[in-house]
Parts: structure tokens; sequence; C-alpha cells
């Protein structure tokens, strides 16, 4: 989940060969999706080494989800007072302190660490999140802008599917030694090595400089309050709730599997998360091709009312049709933060950035609710914990029938 470019510009004097700073700001988002990647085997893998419980686990959600919501703001004004180049460092730099406290957390076999290690890691994500969108654009022809985000963007679902598979291979795949955390050391200090050096890089790499243009529109001259735009305020409910969602889904993911097919072991479950993250990804392309042909808020509510189904399907626990039902929730979810995000600044005019601000403090949805699916499934059960999700996919379904118009 990343911040949409602003417009920006450079001289065309001062374009040049810029392969390899796009090499560099593409590496951001396999970085923070190979982050989020792991992120939901650990849950697991924290309730089978540490002891703890399935609500407690995904305070793991709410300490990476929170930072976004604490650190946006900061991360902006740091970003207008020292430049982007000077925000992706400080971002690397935070990444990999949170990536090098993985190991004295593990030493100390202590969760309450781990979610300190995990909120500084995630606070250096939320820097490259603000920062790298504006640098693809830039990083050569304007008319190819397009195909160059959207190419770095695909990056970020190849780092989600990748996580798992590491995690599933390392931290599953002896289940004798799965009950240490020495895995866990391993891969952090490793991911704390490269990115330090991919810091180094930025550092060191010559990257234009970012100039904003201003809006023109028609709606940009429109002097209507921000909140009376009701597209907008529609699309920080239902952006709230699909973030909520989408974490929710795949923070039980792996004990939903264990749970639902006993053939299925949490290796196996690490495997099939991995699996549903490139639905994810495939979907996203998928559903960039039926936008040209449908409009964003119908399919919207297609794919919203398909969770919701998808989402009955899981609760009932039919052993491997509701493990296929689980995964193909992941591809109908592909479409859905880029679209709402796209109505919600909708004909906003000159208020676009700041509407752009608030929707994205919205993702806090990802730190709260799968507590209460935590909660819901150690009191009851982790199908029923479903609920939760199914309700969060009305709520979408319902800003693209109706909350998405702008009046």
């Amino acid at each position: 989940m990343a911040l949409q470019p602003a417009t920006t510009s450079i001289a065309a004097g001062n374009r040049g060969n810029f392969l390899f700073p796009l090499i560099l700001v593409t590496s951001l988002f396999f970085l923070w999706g190979l982050a989020y990647g792991l992120l939901d085997v650990l849950n697991k893998h924290f309730q089978d080494t540490l002891n703890i419980d399935k609500s407690r686990s995904t305070l793991l959600q709410m300490a990476y989800f929170g930072a976004y919501f604490l650190i946006a703001l900061p991360a902006g004004f740091f970003m207008n007072r020292f430049g982007y180049k000077n925000g992706i460092v400080a971002g690397l730099l935070l990444y990999t302190v949170g990536a090098l406290l993985f190991y004295p957390s593990a030493q100390l076999a202590s969760f309450n660490f781990f979610l300190l290690a995990l909120f500084i890691l995630a606070s250096g994500l939320t820097f490259l999140e603000t920062a790298a969108n504006p640098y693809v654009t830039v990083l050569g022809s304007p008319e190819t802008s397009e195909f160059r985000l959207n190419l770095s963007q695909s990056f970020n679902g190849v780092g989600s599917f990748i996580g798992p598979i590491i995690a599933a291979k390392l931290f599953f795949a002896d289940e004798a030694k799965s009950s240490n955390l020495d895995s866990v050391k391993m891969v952090y200090l490793i991911i704390a090595a490269v990115v330090l050096i991919i810091a180094g890089l930025f550092w060191k790499t010559h990257l234009p400089e970012i100039r904003e243009s201003e809006l023109v529109s028609k709606a940009a001259q429109d002097s209507k309050p921000l909140f009376q735009h009701k597209n907008f305020t529609g699309a920080i409910i239902a952006q709230f709730f699909y973030v909520a969602a989408q974490v929710g889904v795949a923070a039980l993911f792996i004990n939903y599997c264990t749970e639902a097919d006993k053939s299925i072991n949490s290796a196996k479950a690490a495997y099939l998360l991995s699996v549903s993250l490139l639905l994810f990804t495939l979907g996203r392309f998928a559903g960039t091709a039926l936008l040209k042909k449908i409009p964003a808020n119908k399919l919207l509510t297609v794919y919203a009312l398909i969770n919701i189904l998808l989402c009955i399907l899981v609760i009932l626990e039919k052993g491997n049709i509701s493990v296929y039902a689980l995964m193909a929730i992941f591809f109908f979810e592909s479409i859905m933060f880029p679209t709402i995000f796209a109505l919600g600044v909708k004909e906003v005019g000159h208020h676009t950035k700041k509407a752009s601000s608030f929707i994205i403090m919205s993702i806090v949805g990802g730190a709260i609710m799968p507590y209460a699916m935590g909660w819901m499934a150690d009191e009851y059960s982790t199908a029923m914990a479903y609920i939760i999700p199914a309700f969060c996919f009305l709520v979408v379904a319902w800003y693209g029938w109706k909350g998405y118009k702008p009046y």
C-alpha cells in the first residue's frame, strides 16, 4: 500500500540515464513487500515459539500498521524539509535498525521487544512508501511514467509472494527446530545487511530533484471544504474497513489452514499463503484490464460481494473447499485499495494532497481489526473470526454502490 505519486516534473535537460536509480527505487517496493510477506507467518511462528495466543500474536499487525498511522505525517514533514532522497535514506536506516533489533528480541525471547523492533522497521517502511512513488514518476520520460510506476509496484507483489516461501523454508521446514528463534535471527540479520547496502547505494547515487506542480482543473477552484466531499469521507471509512479485512484475512491464514484441514502443517500453510499473495498480484493485473471496460465502482462492488460469499464459505469450514475460498479472497482484494483511493480523491481539486494523506492514514484499520479477529478465534474458533472481514467487505460493497458519489 503506497501513497499516490504527486504530480511532478523534471527539467528536460536534466533527464539522463536513470536506469540504475530506477532499479534502486524499485528495490524499495520489493523490500516492503518482503517485510509484509514475512509478517503474517511470524504470527503462527511466535504462537508456537513464545507460547502466546492468537489475539496477542495479532499485536504484530497493530505495531506494523500503527507505525504507518503515526509516522506518515512526520515522514512527510521530514521530506518537505530535507528532500525525498534523504527521506529514503532515513527510511532505510530505520528499516535496518528494526531488522537488527530482531536479534536481541530473539535472544531474550521477548514478544514485547519484537513489537518494538517491528514498529521501528515499519516506521522505516512508511518513509519509503511516502517517497518511492514520486521518484519513479520522474526517473525517465513523462510519457512512460505510468508504465514505470506499475512495473515498480509489481515488485511489491513479488516481495509479498517470496516472503512466506522464505519463512516456510526456514521457520517451519524442520518441526524439531521450529521451536527456537534461530531462523528469525538469521533472516533479519541478512535483511538488515541488504537494506544497509541499498541505503549506501542511495546515498552515493545521484537522484533528480522533484518539483511539485499545481493541480489545474475546474475542481481546483472549488471552495467547498474537503469533508463536504462525500466520496472522500466515504473513502476514509471504506479504506479503513478494507485494510482491516486484508490484514485480518492474512494474519490468521496459517491458523485457519492447519485447523480446517489436518493434512496441512504450518510449512504447507505458509506456502499456500505465498500462492495466495501471488493470486493477489495476478488479480491486480487482471483487474487493471477489466477496469478498461467496467466502471471502477461497479467492479469494486462485485469483487466485495464475491468476497463476502467466500468469507461465508470460510466460516462454514468445509475442509479443502474453504481453504481454497480463503485463498481466492486474495485475488478479489487486489483492486480494492487503489480503486477506493482513486474514487476518494476524485473531484476534490486543490484538496487532493490533503485528501490523500487522510485516506492513507485510514489504513490504521489494519492495526485494530486483526486483534478483534484474534480474540474471536481464541473465544470461539478461527473460522468464526472471519465474520469480521465479511462485515468489512460489506462496507466496501456499500462504497462501490453508493458511497463513491461526490454528492
